[in-house]
């Protein structure tokens, strides 16, 4: 990355499938509910279930993650908590900067659930001069000229776009030419990323499209768990179907 900040994700070093870390949020998401229900255990059948996927295939994700369980009595539901948060990054600090703060950017800038796993929002960008100096969530707005000095000094690795279909791709080819290495987009187009970033979609399955890039930067393992993964296919593979994991495509 330019600010020299290379975030390595675990499961790459672990040799984790990519079908595998695909399926991860899809548990960690069920047993977050478990969790909030206090519930201490919770055996294959019953997570595979909450999960959408057959309790063999669970089994065998988390045999990549060092989890067994116990046989009779199942999974510790907040240690998997963990370790699943641990292999998706959710235990890191991930700068995020939102680009556009109309309505659906303040919202973005005011969600909690940010915080909760592990992305803070270092800074809010918006083109109109009139906002600059405003806060939102506690945090003032800064002018689309300060954007590639904001990514540096913060080590931004996420960027968020909100804003209207028409400078959507001009944003997204500054973020990922200023060293930003995945993409949640919200506006409402396709974009172009290079093969060395990562975007994540909102809404629309096609709302981001990988393109040939000679990008040095190597793409973050993208922590988000609430959205699908839309990753980049190797050169000699054809593209392969998205996922919607939990909810959004770069997580």
């Amino acid at each position: 990355m330019a600010t020299g900040r290379t975030h390595r994700p675990a499961t790459r070093s672990r040799g984790i499938p990519e079908a595998t870390v695909a399926r991860l949020p899809l548990y960690l998401r069920a047993l977050t509910a478990l969790s909030e229900r206090s519930v201490p255990t919770v055996s294959s059948e019953e997570l595979a279930a909450a999960a959408g996927v057959n309790s063999a295939k669970l089994r065998k994700d988390f045999s990549y993650l060092g989890s067994y369980g116990t046989r009779g009595v199942g999974y510790d539901v907040e240690y998997l908590v963990y370790q699943i948060s641990r292999e998706l990054g959710l235990t890191q600090d991930w700068p995020v900067v939102i680009v556009g703060i109309g309505n659906l950017g303040a919202a973005l800038a005011n969600y909690g659930g940010f915080a909760s796993r592990g992305f803070r929002v270092a800074a809010l960008i918006d083109a109109d001069p009139s906002m600059a100096g405003k806060p939102v969530a506690g945090i003032p707005v800064q002018h689309t000229d300060e954007l590639e000095k904001i990514i540096q000094d913060d080590g931004v690795s996420i960027g968020v776009i909100a804003t209207p279909a028409g400078a959507a791709q001009q944003v997204c080819d500054r973020l990922v030419a200023a060293g930003v290495t995945s993409i949640l987009n919200f506006a409402p187009t396709v974009l172009n990323v290079p093969r060395a970033s990562t975007c994540a979609r909102s809404t629309s399955p096609s709302s981001c499209r990988s393109s040939p890039s000679t990008n040095s930067a190597r793409p973050a393992r993208r922590p988000w768990p609430t959205r699908a993964s839309c990753r980049p296919p190797p050169a000699s593979s054809s593209p392969p179907p998205t996922r919607d994991p939990t909810g959004t495509c770069p997580p």
